[in-house]
């Protein structure tokens, strides 16, 4: 188990999550076909051309996706019960073919569960960052998660 359990983890904690992932163009396309989105903007190299972004931007969606996924080992693998809800979701910056994400997660809150004295509610801060360490997407996300067997 990789994870972290409920009390194990302290407001302020931060997660520098080792993994790095190069997005790609297959990512992208594969993404946007497989979900349905028919935005021509993921998918129009020509169409982009003339915008203010000259190329193709990547499916903020599999955006948010990528950087969940990156922190899952580190700290809700094998401890999770649910996921309750993504909020405050922002990208700031577009991310693009090539570009190279890293992600850092911080846990913001904490509070026992009422009604599950085995588990408690975290809420993490997921921001991803580019190869020129700029901001290009973050979320709060709010998990239920076990505590530590006794």
């Amino acid at each position: 188990m990789a994870g972290v359990w409920f009390d194990e983890l302290s407001v302020g904690q931060r997660f520098e999550h080792p993994i790095r992932r190069t997005v790609t163009e297959t990512d992208n396309v594969l993404f946007t076909a497989m979900t349905h989105n028919p935005a021509l903007l993921h998918l129009d190299e020509e169409y982009m051309k003339d915008t203010s972004f000259g190329q193709r931007i990547v499916n903020s969606a599999f955006t948010l996706g990528l950087m969940v996924g990156i922190s899952v080992g580190d700290t809700t693998l094998g401890t999770a019960v649910a996921n309750l809800g993504w909020d405050e979701v922002r990208f700031p910056k577009p991310v693009f073919h090539g570009d190279t994400l890293h992600v850092v997660t911080e846990v913001l809150d904490l509070r026992e569960s009422k009604s599950r004295p085995d588990q408690g509610i975290v809420t993490f801060l997921h921001r991803a960052f580019n190869q020129n360490d700029e901001l290009v997407a973050s979320c709060k996300r709010s998990g239920l998660q076990r505590k530590k067997p006794q």
